[in-house]
C-alpha cells in the first residue's frame, strides 16, 4: 500500500521510499524545528505550560504522519492524517495563544501561521491523494 500512495506523491522523477520522502512530512518537521526554536525564548515559567504544549502538538503531527504512512490500510493512514491535522489547528491555536501573552511580536505570529498553512495545504493534498488511491484499489 505504502509504495503504491508513494508513487502518487512523488515529485517529477522522484520515488517515495520512506515517509521522510514525504513532502508534506518535510514541511511539518521544518515547522516542528521552528516551534522548538521559538519556544526557547519563551519565559522559564511557560517551559512546562504553552511550550510543552506547543512542542507536543508538533510532534504529533510530523509522528501522525509516519504513523499513518506505516499502517497497512488506505483509510488508517487518512485516519492518522485527520489527526495530524487536528494537531496543526491545535498548534495554530497556541500561536494566537504566544502573540496574545507578547511572547512572540505579529510578525513572528504570522511567519509562523503561514508555515503552518502551508503544511495544512500540504496535509489536505497528501489526503486527497490517498482517498483517490484508496477509490482506485477498490476499482481494481
Amino acid at each position: 500500500m505504502a509504495s503504491a500512495l508513494a508513487n502518487s506523491t512523488a515529485r517529477a522523477g522522484q520515488r517515495i521510499r520512506d515517509f521522510t520522502d514525504l513532502e508534506v512530512w518535510k514541511a511539518a518537521r521544518a515547522l516542528r524545528a521552528s516551534v522548538y526554536a521559538m519556544c526557547r525564548r519563551f519565559p522559564k515559567q511557560e517551559t512546562f505550560e504553552l511550550c510543552s504544549q506547543m512542542r507536543r502538538a508538533a510532534v504529533s503531527i510530523t509522528a501522525n504522519l509516519a504513523e499513518g504512512y506505516g499502517r497497512f490500510s488506505y483509510q488508517e493512514n487518512i485516519q492518522f492524517c485527520r489527526q495530524s491535522r487536528g494537531s496543526l489547528y491545535e498548534l495554530r491555536d497556541h500561536l494566537t495563544t504566544a502573540l496574545d501573552a507578547g511572547y512572540i511580536i505579529p510578525g513572528e505570529y504570522k511567519e509562523r501561521d503561514l508555515q503552518a498553512v502551508a503544511v495544512l495545504r500540504l496535509l489536505n493534498g497528501y489526503i486527497r491523494a490517498t482517498r483517490q488511491r484508496k477509490l482506485q484499489a477498490e476499482q481494481t
